[in-house]
């Protein structure tokens, strides 16, 4: 098949890849195809649902690498399952009796698409894959070829995701700030939630990452100056069972010798067990499209602050949130890289017609390729016994708790 137009869409939440990813697609193919078509499509699957977008000029083309240097996603991002029928229609995205994946097939057919780039994570790239066999099953062949976006690192069997690396490194610049606030009232206790749903990873990186930071410091003790005021005391993650009286017997030992704690929590830390008693109250926790919990109802930074605060005797406990400043970045050099590596290949990979998701496969040596759809799930767990993790709570003098299985919410 004859690659004439291509389109580019990203969708779910931001991450720190999203418009470097876009500029990195649109130079690959001006170099290797310039003749080629490029059009956006605006605000993810809705764009396409209502047929918004727009072509991208030679002046966009000659300014590319102007994307590189920007956090979120020019053209645009949402949530939609196209399978959640009644969604779209109650979001006026299709009307009533109409299938979503039918309307976005016909729009893509009418726009004479042949390759399809979708920019996101396991939700977005599985519902693509939706699309190009619904497709094929009518006489229109579309040619799939995804990049991986999510700060969790949790897209099996993916090494590693775009945007994750720098979402990391700006969790650890964001705590930066936030831990001077230990001087702000005796005993206070910091909890700072990251990002990961299911997934310790971003969490358990970010940590180790503000630790290299700390190292880098001069401090000055005999001031009151300390890095163990800085300094990370306890790290949660849904991976890892932990003894929450145990815990907090060790950190209130931190806490009368120190006058301040620091927990790093994921946002996925304990989910089941808020759910649990939110719903033994009576309470209904929402759900988005996808049917995931929507995690600033369950807010398990507040309850874990909660729990922690009256077996501390902390007397302020401050709650930061991180993942909005986090994501929303500019790719760092190393995931500029990574990028800009999967691109070429995803170009590559679209001109020969070899659909899929653009990853190297932790199931076939780490090769970078287009990975089958099939094999694409969200939710892949951090594996707590790799050896930077133990260096990290050995580092902080946390005991290692058990690994768990976590459920994908």
């Amino acid at each position: 098949m004859t690659v004439k137009k291509v389109g580019i869409l990203t969708a779910g939440g931001l991450a720190p890849c999203l418009s470097s990813a876009i500029g990195s697609l649109i130079e690959s193919y001006t170099s290797k195809a310039p003749d080629v078509e490029i059009i956006c499509y605006r605000a993810g699957y809705k764009g396409l649902l209502q047929g918004d977008s727009f072509v991208v000029t030679p002046a966009i083309r000659d300014k590319a690498d102007v994307l590189k240097k920007h956090g979120g996603s020019p053209i645009g991002n949402s949530r939609v399952k196209l399978t959640n029928v009644a969604d779209c229609v109650k979001r006026g995205l299709v009307q009533e009796g109409q299938d979503p994946l039918h309307v976005a097939a016909e729009r893509l057919k009418t726009d004479q698409v042949d390759v399809l780039h979708t920019i996101g994570g396991d939700d977005t790239n599985t519902a693509a894959a939706d699309l190009a066999a619904y497709l094929h099953d009518n006489g229109y062949e579309l040619t799939v070829v995804g990049l991986p976006k999510t700060i969790d690192n949790d897209v099996i069997p993916i090494r590693q995701s775009l945007g994750a690396w720098t979402a990391a490194e700006q969790g650890a610049r964001f705590f930066e700030n936030v831990v001077a606030e230990h001087n702000a009232n005796p005993r206070m206790l910091i909890v700072h939630e990251v990002m990961g749903r299911n997934c310790g990873w971003l969490t358990a990186a970010t940590a180790v990452k503000y630790r290299e930071m700390l190292d880098e410091l001069d401090f000055l003790p005999e001031s009151g100056l300390s890095r163990e005021r800085k300094e990370v005391h306890g790290v949660f993650i849904p991976e890892m069972h932990f003894d929450l009286e145990k815990e907090a017997e060790r950190l209130k030992g931190i806490m009368d010798e120190i006058d301040c704690v620091n927990i790093f929590i994921s946002e996925g830390a304990g989910v089941d067990t808020i759910v649990q008693e939110m719903e033994s109250r009576g309470e209904e926790v929402p759900k988005d499209a996808f049917g995931h919990y929507k995690l600033d109802a369950v807010n398990p930074g507040k309850w874990f602050g909660k729990q922690f605060a009256e077996m501390l005797g902390a007397e302020k406990t401050l709650i930061q949130k991180s993942g909005y400043f986090s994501r929303a970045a500019p790719s760092n050099a190393a995931d500029l890289d990574l990028i800009s590596t999967c691109a070429d290949k995803a170009v590559d990979c679209a001109l020969a017609g070899d659909g899929g998701v653009i990853g190297h496969d932790e199931d076939q040596g780490d090769e970078l390729r287009a990975i089958e759809f099939t094999r694409i799930k969200g939710g892949k767990p951090f594996d707590i016994d790799q050896p930077w993790f133990d260096d990290l709570l050995k580092g902080i003098g946390q005991p290692k708790g058990e690994a768990v299985a976590v459920e994908h919410h």
